[in-house]
C-alpha cells in the first residue's frame, strides 16, 4: 500500500466521524474484569463466553475478481434461495473443489 488512503484522527475527530451511542469515555477507564462481569450478564453472549479465543488469528481475504461467467440458471436460484452472500458461498464451493483436485506441486 502507498499510504496515500491512510489517514488519522484524534479520539475527538473519531467520535465526530462516527456518531454513535457507544460511550467511549466510559470503554477507556473499565477494567477489563467489568467488561466480563458485563458480558456474562448479557444473554446475547451466553453462547460466546465459553470460547476459547486464545488460538484466534486474524484472517485477510483474498483479494476478489470481477469476472462474467454462465451458469445454469437453476444453480444460480438455488445459492440465492440460501440467502444473502449466495456469492461468497459460490466462491467457497469453487474453492473446496480448487483445493480438493488440486495437486499437491501446484499449491500456491
Amino acid at each position: 500500500m502507498s499510504g496515500k488512503r491512510i489517514r488519522r484522527h484524534s479520539v475527538d475527530g473519531v467520535r465526530r466521524l462516527v456518531p454513535g451511542k457507544t460511550d467511549l469515555d466510559y470503554l477507556g477507564r473499565v477494567s477489563d474484569g467489568e467488561i466480563e462481569a458485563a458480558m456474562a450478564d448479557d444473554p446475547d453472549w451466553a453462547d460466546l463466553i465459553a470460547l476459547d479465543w486464545s488460538e484466534a488469528v486474524v484472517v485477510i481475504p483474498k483479494r476478489k475478481k470481477a469476472v462474467s461467467i454462465r451458469l445454469d440458471e437453476d444453480v444460480i436460484d438455488f445459492f440465492k434461495r440460501k440467502g444473502e452472500g449466495y456469492q461468497t458461498r459460490m466462491n467457497a464451493v469453487l474453492r473446496h473443489y480448487m483445493e480438493k483436485t488440486r495437486k499437491p506441486d501446484a499449491a500456491e
